[in-house]
């Protein structure tokens, strides 16, 4: 139950009580979050995209930074994310900022991937249009080929991390009829302002 009483005054230990919940009620994907960007001229699209680490700093993702999400984020650097976990009736929505990781954090990931995966980053032009699946294919084999056995493959530079800086949270949890608790914070002067909202 959300209360203005039994919450964390700072979100980030909200949240990282409530994923802590998550990830012991065994979620295929615990860390899967809907990204919701608008490029600029205000042309909103959203996605699924995999939550990698979250801190103090804010919440972090990869992706080609030439994809559609990675050009709207150029574009216009605010955008929203939004967790959903059913079988806990729960939901975090987070607005914020966004900018790139740095070199040598998108790096240390890229590294740390299957090597599938890398290659894939390094042959899927990401959100442009391709002639057939085949074409895709033929480019994955061309680079296991290129690369043989060697596992150090490198991350090709429109591939890396971005990471969301949020501004404004709101925890959601369901109740019943329909007066589902809604607790907002609002950073004002770099303190968290807490607020309920009407369900």
């Amino acid at each position: 139950m959300l209360s203005e009483e039994t919450i964390e005054k700072n979100p980030f230990d909200q949240f990282e009580k409530w994923f802590n919940d998550v990830l012991k009620a065994n979620f295929k994907e615990p860390t899967a979050v809907a990204l919701a960007t608008c490029s600029r001229d205000l042309k909103p699209s959203v996605r699924m995209v995999l939550m990698k680490d979250f801190s103090r700093e804010g919440f972090v993702f990869y992706t080609n930074y030439m994809s559609r999400k990675g050009r709207e984020i150029e574009e216009n650097p605010k955008a929203a994310l939004l967790f959903y976990w059913d079988i806990l009736e729960r939901q975090v929505r987070v607005e914020g900022l966004i900018e790139k990781v740095p070199d040598s954090v998108s790096d240390k990931y890229f590294d740390s991937r299957p090597r599938e995966s890398r290659i894939g980053a390094l042959a899927s032009p990401q959100s442009q249009v391709i002639a057939s699946r085949e074409v895709l294919e033929q480019k994955v084999a061309e680079l296991q080929k290129q690369f043989g056995d060697n596992e150090k493959i490198p991350r090709p530079p429109h591939w890396g991390g971005y990471v969301l800086s949020p501004r404004y949270f709101e925890f959601w949890e369901s109740r019943p009829s329909r007066l589902h608790d809604r607790i907002a914070y609002v950073l004002s002067d770099k303190t968290w302002k807490i607020f309920r909202l009407a369900p």
